[in-house]
């Protein structure tokens, strides 16, 4: 039976949030760095459309930056161990999606995502875990290349 019981809740880097329990994700087994952390919601903001945040229901105060790896890497192509199938009850690949963090220095200038160990999600089942590629060639630093800036038009040839 699905929650409709509305919870707001003040989040210190996105304000005010309304969810309800059907938009949460379990973590069973947390996150690696968070590991009593087990309730999470993921936020698409308007103003950040390219990411995902995870969102800690357990401690406000964290949330990761994310962003589906096929968004920048086309050519993504991870192979989920068994038990991480298993362990979330994947029965189909609609079952799933498959978010990896961003990591930003300070000033923004550099970005990488970690492709090594996206966290995966069954968006049927509500349950979420982040799964190690044993055996990939994949960096959990991988850099996020930047589009370089159009170039200008030439211009038209005026007219004499």
């Amino acid at each position: 039976m699905e929650s409709t019981e509305h919870v707001t809740v003040n989040f210190p880097r996105f304000g005010e949030f309304t969810y309800t329990q059907n938009d949460v994700f379990t973590f069973p087994w947390g996150l690696p760095g968070f590991p009593n952390l087990h309730r999470w919601i993921a936020l698409n903001l308007e103003s950040q459309s390219t990411y995902i945040w995870l969102q800690s229901l357990d401690d406000v105060a964290v949330a990761l930056p994310t962003i589906d790896p096929w968004m920048v890497f086309e050519n993504y192509d991870p192979k989920l161990p068994a038990y991480a199938v298993a362990a979330l009850e994947i029965a189909d690949a609609g079952d799933f999606a498959m978010l990896c963090v961003v990591v930003a220095t300070a000033d923004a200038q550099e970005m990488t995502m970690n492709l090594m160990a996206p966290i995966v999600v069954n968006l049927r089942a509500r349950r979420g875990r982040q799964i190690m590629l044993e055996n990939s060639s994949y960096s959990v630093r991988e850099p996020i290349p930047r589009k370089t800036p159009a170039e200008p038009e030439a211009a038209a040839p005026s007219e004499q």
